[in-house]
């Protein structure tokens, strides 16, 4: 009888979330699991900005912080990111904007939630002359994949996972919600 006890006894600690903040237990499935609001992860984007690149000599590009969206039709998240072009190419600065889309992955070796398959649907300046905005077409994917490709959204602390460790789980798939992100834990693999 008191087995069953401590066994229900985590469980409970998930679904009332006495384990602490980002805890919940999704009803579909009652797996426990950890969620990620847009707020959390754009105050960790926002430490990485401005970013500047130099573009061949000619020109510099400066991206701002970038305005996170939740895709969950997709399971993916929506950046739209300001991006000031100067240099000499140009003569003067010019205002435009990425507008990309990525996946999410965990890494377990560092306990972190990191951006992956970046894909860029729009980069515009809308002001800027046919030829630099030609060259900036060339640099602005690979821009884009070195600014946010792999780049850490979120990292879980050791006391986030100390309860489902204990329970012999860790994170597993990541859901992009209209609240946030939803990390789900599975049964770990013996070790």
């Amino acid at each position: 009888m008191n087995r069953r006890r401590m066994l229900t006894l985590p469980a409970w600690l998930l679904a009332t979330g006495a384990a602490g903040p980002g805890f919940f237990v999704a009803h579909a499935s009652d797996r426990p699991g950890y969620t990620v609001s847009i707020g959390q992860l754009e105050q960790v984007v926002a430490e990485r900005f401005p970013l500047r690149y130099p573009a061949g000599g000619l020109l510099d590009l400066t991206l701002l912080t970038p305005r996170l969206r939740l895709l969950p039709e997709l399971n993916r998240l929506g950046a739209e990111m300001p991006v000031e072009a100067a240099g000499p190419a140009l003569g003067r600065r010019y205002g435009g904007t990425f507008d990309l889309d990525f996946a999410l992955r965990y890494e377990a070796r560092d306990r972190t939630v990191r951006a992956h398959r970046l894909r860029v649907n729009t980069l515009r300046f809308p002001d800027l002359p046919p030829g630099p905005s030609a060259l900036l077409e060339v640099y602005g994917p690979a821009l884009a994949g070195q600014a946010l490709g792999e780049v850490v959204l979120h990292t879980l602390r050791p006391q986030d996972l100390a309860l489902p460790d204990a329970m012999g789980l860790q994170p597993g798939s990541i859901t992009v919600t209209p609240q946030g992100l939803a990390v789900s834990f599975v049964v770990a693999p013996p070790r």
